[in-house]
């Protein structure tokens, strides 16, 4: 990565940030996005902003939570099941059998009795 900066030298971090930023909005890559707000915290605890470092992360989560909450089409939310699943289960923290929650997200009708709901 060194060798790359030398050829960058001459150009200002806020213009790096604002190419690489634009770049990423015309290129739709959410990954690079990611990558930035993964890095921030860690960025912030580097530059001597630790209590900057640990706001940020409550920051970065209560957005994503927001932006999951917050979203309330059901198709969307039957298509994103299997993520939510997989990562339950790889953190080993899958509801117990019969907790419904009371939502009935799952389901193709919210207003059907949780009992004559199927599975999908």
């Amino acid at each position: 990565m060194e060798d790359n900066e030398t050829e960058f030298d001459h150009i200002s971090t806020e213009k790096l940030h604002e190419d690489a930023v634009e770049l990423a909005r015309h290129r739709w890559d959410v990954s690079f996005f990611w990558k930035v707000l993964r890095m921030l915290p860690a960025a912030e605890a580097a530059a001597g902003r630790q209590e900057a470092s640990e706001a940020s992360i409550a920051q970065l989560s209560g957005l994503l939570y927001e932006a999951f909450s917050t979203e309330t089409d059901p198709k969307v939310q039957r298509a994103l099941r299997p993520v939510y699943i997989d990562y339950l289960r790889e953190h080993g923290a899958l509801p117990e059998a019969g907790s419904e929650g009371g939502s009935g997200e799952h389901s193709g009708d919210p207003g059907q009795a949780p009992e004559n709901r199927s599975e999908q």
